[in-house]
């Protein structure tokens, strides 16, 4: 960890800037832009102050880095990307990604991508992360000249591995089956969560109705007037706090999705295991298949079935000299065969070590944050609960001075 990225240098996703400009179709769109600013670290113990540099990017640039860590580091858990437009919204929370408190914690949130991808003891590493962070002209074609969408695994290759692997490893089974729970688990929190704001909110601006109720009574009253009016203030203030309580509460709910979106990373691990283990379990299904030819071809018997069998009995067998390179043909593939299955064996095995490595990593990474998040939410549940005691104490005391 003292070789990342991070230790090295500063990197802060510093400005978002609404555009306009014309995409590949030639058609106007509005979007927004990120200045991300970076500053070496060295240079600052020396007493001296390290110049920033800072580009521009996209959003869509943030996703097809992701995409190309995804690809490249298949056995690495990858840091997900904020959303790109708001869910689990309650009433007063707008759902367009144009929207400056949504794009505020967008910002925040590819910050914290970036940070974590810098983090990260391999992927920080990366030369293409780091031209991501200083090379704004040309960066595109540097990653499509990689080829990584050549690796892609199809989707129909995925799902067909997922239900025709006959081995599956327990551990990663396990680990699909908690990745689903855990997304399952923390989307019902956020539902809650979004129904208590919304309930929230609409108790703390009730309050403002009593402020209104009191200063309307206070012009009736001589003797009981200004203890009407300092209590219906009160009650004002309260119910103005709730817009800035809500808005930092957001910050908390971003904090669990990001961990929402990490499920899915981990079971982006797990495919690419059941693939790996499929392409094993083909490859010796294909070498027991050439054996069984070549024996068969060699003492002029036929074990199963085969259209193959059926032809050569009815139209004759074939010459020695046929049967001879058929076999030898046969040697080979089966000699390419097991080297092939030995090399997946292999790859298997370093994928799983490496896989294995980064998962504990992103388990002690995940109950630590988890785990402050939580409590910073519940101390800002008690400092909401105080102020409501606080505001009605200071009625309490405009009451009894009337």
């Amino acid at each position: 960890m003292e070789d990342c990225l991070a230790k090295k240098m500063e990197i802060t996703v510093s400005e978002a800037e609404k555009r306009t400009g014309r995409n590949a179709m030639n058609m106007q769109e509005t979007y927004t832009a990120y200045l991300i600013e970076t500053r070496a670290v060295e240079t600052q113990s020396e007493g001296q102050c390290a110049p920033v540099d800072s580009l521009w990017r996209r959003y869509s640039e943030f996703e097809l880095l992701r995409s190309y860590l995804s690809v490249t580091y298949p056995h690495i858990v990858v840091p997900p990307l904020p959303e790109k437009r708001a869910d689990f919204v309650w009433h007063k929370l707008s759902a367009d990604n144009m929207d400056p408190d949504f794009v505020e914690r967008r910002r925040i949130g590819l910050e914290n991508f970036l940070l974590r991808v810098a983090s990260h003891p391999v992927l920080c590493q990366d030369k293409i992360f780091y031209s991501f962070l200083t090379q704004e002209a040309g960066w595109k074609e540097v990653v499509n000249e990689t080829g990584f969408q050549l690796k892609a695994d199809s989707r129909l290759k995925a799902l067909n591995a997922t239900f025709r692997v006959k081995n599956p490893d327990k551990r990663f089974t396990e680990l699909k089956h908690y990745s689903d729970e855990l997304q399952s688990v923390i989307s019902h929190l956020l539902r809650v969560r979004a129904r208590v704001a919304d309930r929230l909110y609409g108790v703390y601006k009730v309050h403002g109705n009593y402020g209104r109720v009191f200063s309307e009574w206070s012009a009736i009253e001589k003797e009981m007037g200004d203890g009407l009016q300092s209590a219906g203030h009160h009650m004002d203030v309260y119910a103005a706090s709730i817009d800035d309580i809500l808005e930092e509460e957001e910050h908390y709910a971003d904090q669990l999705k990001e961990y929402l979106f990490y499920a899915e990373a981990l079971r982006a691990v797990c495919r690419k295991h059941e693939l790996m283990q499929y392409d094993l379990e083909m490859a010796a299904q294909d070498l027991t298949t050439k054996k069984q030819q070549c024996e068969e071809l060699a003492t002029g018997t036929v074990r199963t079935f085969s259209l193959k069998g059926m032809t050569s009995k009815l139209f004759g067998q074939e010459t020695p000299e046929q049967r001879e390179a058929k076999i030898k043909v046969l040697e080979e593939q089966i000699q390419e065969g097991e080297e092939q299955l030995k090399s997946k064996n292999l790859e298997g095995r370093d994928f799983v070590k490496s896989a294995w490595a980064d998962i504990e990593r992103f388990k002690e990474q995940k109950n630590h944050d988890l785990k402050e998040a939580l409590i910073s939410y519940a101390v800002m549940q008690i400092s909401m609960c105080k102020k409501g005691i606080q505001v009605w104490t200071n009625a309490k005391e405009c009451f009894s001075k009337m």
